[in-house]
């Protein structure tokens, strides 16, 4: 049997790099929280103000992305000394509820450019590093500058929004950021997403013609709601429109139940009309990856990754295969399920992305 010793290497720093996920956390301590996995991260690298060194043959570049507007804070992960003429095929990670560029997308970025892939794990707008939309408090002064067109004012930054709809556009700035680095192949651009990330995903994927492959792990696709939501969502509108309720979710739109421990993340249901993953999947063409877990507590499998999985299998024009890790929640997928899923995901994307050099001629025109 022959032994790949890259892929051995790669989990080998995979291992050493993570004790688990930190994907969450809290707006006012940079520290990272526990609340994304339920287990004790105490030992983990970043708890001391310390990060894991890259491996050798791997660079990392910290970037700013503009996104209607707003600065996001971005890492690249690439093989080390790559230029112009590489050409080189590109992920774009996007994180779960409460998630950061530091969490899973920093540990998996280094990997993914050790097998010869661009990797960019990003905060969305309002969310760990990136700067913040704002909300006008009251000018300070009333005058505009004529020559700048600026005014004094105080704001409200809008932070840690579950925002379907300025999310999904952040994920099209990502995807437009890399399209023009000179060393990316932007014929080859691939994105995945975890948990809340990979409902966005998935409907990109559906949107956006510019994605070449796809890879949703335990994705909340908004599946098995009923008709009420929507209706819900709509009379949150016109409440926000007439001012009888916040126009944004601050003290309001709490996360409850199994989410609760999210204290710093407020839910927008009226930033949800109009977007349905589930329904994006029938126009998904790319090769798509569904992981799930088997015993997950947040999401119903059949009616969110499972349903997606079998709208596209259906047409039967497009590669897509449902993988169910045994024996694990939702959590687990960043802890004890996190190496079965690696492997699922890095051969999705060896097999689809890189060596799928003539995709883009095949994709339809933007």
């Amino acid at each position: 049997m022959k032994i790949d010793w890259k892929w051995l290497l790669a989990l080998a720093w995979f291992c050493l790099s993570i004790g688990t996920s930190v994907d969450a956390i809290e707006e006012k301590s940079p520290d990272v929280s526990e609340t994304e996995t339920g287990v004790d991260l105490s030992q983990h690298p970043k708890r001391h103000g310390r990060t894991a060194p890259l491996p050798d043959g791997v660079e990392k570049q910290a970037v700013s992305i503009w996104s209607d507007g707003t600065r996001m804070s971005g890492d690249v992960y690439r093989p080390k000394g790559v230029d112009g003429e590489a050409k080189l095929p590109a992920i774009i990670f996007c994180n779960g509820t409460g998630g950061t560029k530091d969490g899973t997308g920093a540990r998996l970025g280094p990997i993914f450019a050790q097998h010869g892939f661009v990797f960019l794990t990003f905060d969305y707008r309002g969310w760990g590093q990136s700067e913040s939309k704002v909300m006008l408090v009251y000018k300070v002064k009333d005058s505009i500058d004529t020559k700048s067109g600026e005014f004094m004012a105080r704001v409200k930054p809008i932070r840690w929004q579950l925002d379907f709809a300025d999310q999904t556009y952040d994920i099209r700035s990502a995807i437009s950021f890399l399209s023009g680095e000179a060393y990316v192949d932007s014929g080859r651009i691939g994105i995945m997403g975890s948990s809340y990330g990979g409902g966005l995903v998935t409907w990109i994927a559906g949107n956006d013609p510019r994605v070449k492959c796809l890879v949703a792990q335990v994705p909340g696709m908004g599946g098995g709601r009923g008709g009420g939501s929507s209706k819900a969502a709509y009379a949150l509108l016109t409440a926000q429109a007439r001012g009888e309720t916040e126009p944004v979710p601050f003290n309001t739109g709490k996360l409850v139940g199994k989410m609760e421990n999210f204290a710093q993340m407020r839910r927008n249901p009226a930033k949800s009309i109009g977007y349905n993953a589930i329904e994006a999947a029938d126009k998904i063409v790319v090769p798509t990856l569904i992981v799930v877990a088997e015993n997950d507590e947040l999401v119903d499998n059949n009616t969110n990754g499972k349903a997606v999985y079998d709208i596209i299998h259906a047409k039967g024009t497009t590669p897509v295969a449902f993988h169910e890790i045994k024996d694990i929640g939702h959590f687990d997928i960043y802890g004890k399920g996190q190496n079965e899923a690696l492997s699922l995901e890095l051969q999705w994307y060896e097999e689809h992305l890189k060596n799928n050099s003539s995709r883009a001629a095949k994709s339809p025109p933007l």
